[in-house]
């Protein structure tokens, strides 16, 4: 599902662009090129990912292996994997960019996503893991009915083949394209399709979140790099690197009249939007489902909480400091790519691009590897109750490759609706209230009727749908964050009044799903160091001290 940090302003223009020439310092970077040792990196780590795919395929057999890597998972491959399939081509551009253009308070979107995966650790991953469900929308099945379960899971197939896994081929092609401008563009849709597509089928998630790992190492590891080497542009001096831009571009609360984020959507539409995201969203939480016990599921939604911590100082602040470095660049971009071709030494350059490449193919596995679940969980196999594991594993794969050729076939077609792609990606703060609403309310207040889910559900997304037609045209003008936490609210009176005026669930049925205090206790005594509430306690205190700090 789709990220919520904003989609690169002009990214699709990129198909129009004729090369590749921008002003940098009074100079025309006429094409971004790879010596041949960076494409030979290129090419060895791919090997390397195919590798990896083989062998896991040789180890995953049934529906279980292929959806959740057999329930094995520990917190360390959770953690990372978790961050990795976030950093997609559209976030890693999309912060840089964004940093470059409107300051930095595109970084709220990447600190409040620690404080949503902390939300999700004490409230939703005890019933996840206990229940050992396969998909998210069985939540909805078990907590109200099978409506609501079919519902959202639609919602779900639809926007990551449409939107995820058709605008993550697209956009990933398009930055393919600045480093291999001589490939055309169907070429690179078809192979990334391919790539991703094949060996998602044959690995499954434990393919998918194996990479992750290696790729989230990398890109780490040439962020960083990245990061001290602008930052030496300033001889490592802060006061020197703060004179070149304002207080407002270095600030991240922004006032209410603010275009890119303000304040009030921070306070109210940002959390919405990252808890649908990173609590209700299949292909994030899948990772969660497929950990081997509820503890190696806390810490691994910690590691991720705490990874995206740092986003804001190796892939924020970098983009802010092109401001001096690289000045006058007319599409923002273009900074992440102009970074790594003019800062990084030869090979390391290869290694983050390949990262880079492996960041677009991991939201593409992900969105491909979840959607084929929900097929499959959701409605194969309850109209087919019969089938065994491995005949579930095999219509997994099948589905996953049906799927990746919608996808690229669907792809290329992006190119003719410019303004809608930047419409979707705004629409999930309309998509996402009423799925939000019924969450929480669903877990926290056992009077939630069924009824009330269902219709919460459909009246929202109705007038969701009425509001984002008088938004595009101009008759409200509210940032989309301020009209997400809105409707939420108002999804939220829906889903009250419906339960109040309507039946009630029978007594006791409730008892197994309700959140409990005792719920938020770790699953066994553990020493302080190892309790996921420290961990959680640490990553807030870090993300008050950023907020304070760049306020």
């Amino acid at each position: 599902m789709c990220c919520p940090v904003p989609v690169p302003h002009q990214l699709i223009q990129f198909w129009h662009r004729k090369d590749c020439t921008r002003k940098t310092n009074n100079r025309h970077m006429t094409e971004i090129s790879l010596s041949s040792i960076d494409i030979a990196i290129i090419i060895g780590y791919f090997m390397l990912i195919i590798g990896i795919g083989v062998w896991v395929s040789k180890r995953t057999e049934t529906g279980e292996d292929l959806f959740l890597a057999g329930r094995t998972l520990g917190w360390g491959v959770i953690g990372f994997s978790l961050f990795a399939s976030n950093i997609s081509s559209t976030t890693l551009i999309g912060l840089s960019g964004d940093a470059y253009r409107t300051g930095i308070s595109v970084a709220n979107y990447e600190w409040m996503a620690a404080i949503v995966l902390i939300l999700m650790a004490v409230f939703f991953i005890p019933y996840y893991i206990k229940s050992s469900i396969t998909t998210i929308p069985e939540f909805l099945e078990n907590r109200f009915d099978v409506r609501s379960r079919k519902y959202f899971s639609i919602i779900t197939i639809f926007l990551s083949i449409a939107v995820d896994t058709a605008g993550g081929l697209y956009a990933g092609a398009l930055v393919v394209q600045v480093f291999f401008p001589e490939i055309g563009i169907w070429y690179t849709i078809l192979g990334l399709g391919i790539f991703a597509g094949l060996y998602t089928a044959a690995g499954g998630l434990k393919a998918v979140v194996y990479t992750d790992v290696l790729q989230a190492v990398i890109l780490l590891t040439g962020s960083t790099i990245l990061t001290v080497l602008m930052f030496s542009n300033f001889d490592f001096s802060w006061e020197a690197f703060r004179s070149t831009v304002s207080d407002d571009h270095m600030s991240m609360i922004r006032p209410l009249d603010d275009e890119a984020l303000p304040w009030l959507g921070t306070l109210i539409g940002v959390p919405i939007l990252g808890f649908y995201y990173w609590a209700t969203n299949q292909y994030i939480v899948q990772r969660v489902l497929g950990a081997r016990d509820i503890k190696n599921a806390r810490w691994g939604a910690m590691l991720g909480g705490a990874l995206k911590v740092t986003a804001l100082f190796i892939m924020v602040i970098p983009g802010a400091m092109a401001i001096s470095v690289f000045p006058g660049l007319e599409d923002p971009d273009m900074v992440f790519p102009t970074m790594v071709a003019n800062v990084l030494p030869i090979g390391i350059t290869g290694l983050v691009l390949a990262g880079l490449i492996s960041a677009i193919l991991s939201s593409i596995d992900s969105t491909l590897n979840s959607a084929s679940t929900l097929i499959t969980m959701d409605f194969v196999k309850p109209k087919n109750p019969n089938l065994d594991n491995k005949q579930i594993g095999k219509i997994g794969r099948w589905t996953t490759i049906i799927l990746m050729l919608v996808a690229v076939l669907w792809a290329p077609n992006i190119v003719h609706f410019e303004g809608i792609f930047r419409y979707i990606q705004q629409a999930f703060s309309y998509i996402v209230p009423p799925v939000v609403a019924i969450f929480f309310m669903g877990i926290l207040w056992k009077r939630g009727s069924r009824h009330a889910a269902f219709w919460t559900l459909v009246s929202g997304h109705s007038i969701s749908f009425l509001i984002f037609i008088l938004s595009i045209n101009g008759y409200i003008e509210l940032h989309f964050t301020i009209t997400a936490g809105l409707l939420t609210a108002l999804s939220f009176l829906i889903f009250y009044l419906i339960s109040i005026f309507g039946e009630a669930p029978e007594e006791g049925s409730m008892d197994t799903i309700i959140w409990k205090p005792k719920d938020a206790k770790p699953s066994e005594p553990l020493p302080w160091y190892k309790d996921y509430r420290f961990h959680s306690a640490m990553i807030v205190l870090a993300t008050v001290a950023i907020v304070i700090a760049f306020w």
